[in-house]
């Protein structure tokens, strides 16, 4: 077994304290906040690929840049990095949407892997002129993923279904490779179009018999469509020497947060059509206390930042070992983030990698000089570059 392990592009903002944002929330304006730059974004990138991180992931909506532009202009910035670009179908033609992935493959190097995400909370959606409830917007994904894959495949598209239709659709290149799409969501509907469409299911990070739980659903559901997905999981991460120094570090994030913030938050979030964002809401209740919901799980970071919002927390050795425990669920996959996103990127890659490279659970995918187990003890990242 050989896992493989993305990081987090914040295109909304980086701090050293927790960034709000996601899911129609607006995002913070946290103090020693570091803007968006590319030469900032560019430096995470760097960092990410040298440490031996696969991809990394950039999120969609009204709270970040664009996506698809953003990572298009740090492609040059990087050699082997993928980049995970977050969109939302309904927003574009799917003739469009293929043609920018077949482009955006060959001049990233093969290079593009693509986070579909049906839709935000509706009052975002309407923002940017799309009225469909939940239910609509999911078929509607169905029907877009649909007439992308046939493009995809070098055919010639005729299609005309409830919210998607094209006449004599067809691509002059084709992608190479086709890119992988992840997907997530916990709706019945989510797991529908999951099932057809996902060459990765994601979840976000839940005590791990929720995820086996999840897990089991998705493959019953895929095998009546006659596939079999990948698996991953969506955390962040406080990685440190020791598990004491890990949880002062997640004290000092939640002590820096204002109570009329989270209450703030909370009252936004909870107002969300999101089933994963409910089951996220759920493992806190809004309230500080008890925030360890499994041993090195901690659900603080969801107390201001709506989607992804735990971490896993604790020295290198035992964030290696809870990521062990979910490998042997059936994940392959982790998408991970930290703030700031820079130095975290160190602690995790220079601390976890080399741990579980010695088990045989990763390799680095690039010929770094110096291969991750024998790396030094972590003694801090470089310095940020100033933002412009």
């Amino acid at each position: 077994m050989s896992l493989t392990f993305h990081w987090f592009l914040p295109t909304y903002g980086d701090s050293r304290y927790l960034v709000g944002g996601g899911h129609g929330v607006a995002t913070s304006t946290a103090a020693g906040a570091r803007p968006a730059t590319l030469q900032y974004l560019g430096q995470i990138a760097r960092s990410a690929e040298q440490l031996g991180f696969e991809g990394a992931l950039t999120p969609t909506g009204a709270w970040c840049e664009d996506a698809w532009l953003s990572t298009a202009m740090l492609a040059e910035s990087t050699e082997r990095l993928k980049f995970l670009v977050a969109f939302r179908p309904g927003l574009l033609s799917p003739t469009l949407g293929a043609q920018m992935a077949a482009t955006f493959q060959r001049h990233s190097g093969k290079r593009l892997l693509l986070n579909v995400v049906t839709g935000g909370e509706s009052h975002e959606q309407r923002a940017y002129g799309d009225f469909l409830d939940k239910e609509g917007r999911y078929a509607r994904c169905d029907e877009f993923l649909h007439v992308v894959r046939a493009l995809w495949r070098g055919e010639r598209v005729d299609f005309s279904g409830d919210h998607v239709r094209v006449e004599g659709a067809e691509l002059t290149r084709t992608p190479d490779p086709v890119p992988d799409i992840y997907f997530g969501g916990s709706s019945p509907a989510a797991g529908n179009v999951a099932a057809k469409h996902s060459d990765v299911y994601l979840t976000w990070g839940e005590p791990p018999a929720k995820v086996a739980e999840k897990i089991a659903w998705i493959k019953s559901l895929a095998a009546e469509q006659g596939r079999t997905p990948r698996f991953g999981i969506r955390l962040h991460v406080i990685s440190r020497d020791t598990s004491e120094q890990a949880w002062a570090e997640a004290r000092r994030l939640l002590d820096a947060i204002d109570p009329k913030t989270i209450e703030q938050v909370q009252s936004g979030l909870n107002r969300s059509e999101s089933e994963g964002q409910r089951r996220m809401l759920d493992l806190h209740g809004g309230s500080t206390a008890d925030l360890e919901i499994y041993p090195n799980l901690w659900a603080g970071v969801g107390l201001v930042r709506g989607g992804a919002g735990t971490a896993l927390v604790g020295s290198h050795e035992e964030v290696a070992a809870r990521i062990e425990e979910y490998a042997a669920l059936g994940l392959d996959e982790f998408v991970l983030s930290g703030h700031p996103h820079l130095e975290e990127a160190y602690w995790f890659g220079e601390g976890v990698l080399p741990i579980l490279e010695r088990k045989g659970l990763w390799s680095h995918p690039g010929n770094p000089e110096q291969p991750a187990g024998q790396s030094i003890p972590f003694a801090g990242a470089p310095e940020p570059a100033a933002a412009s």
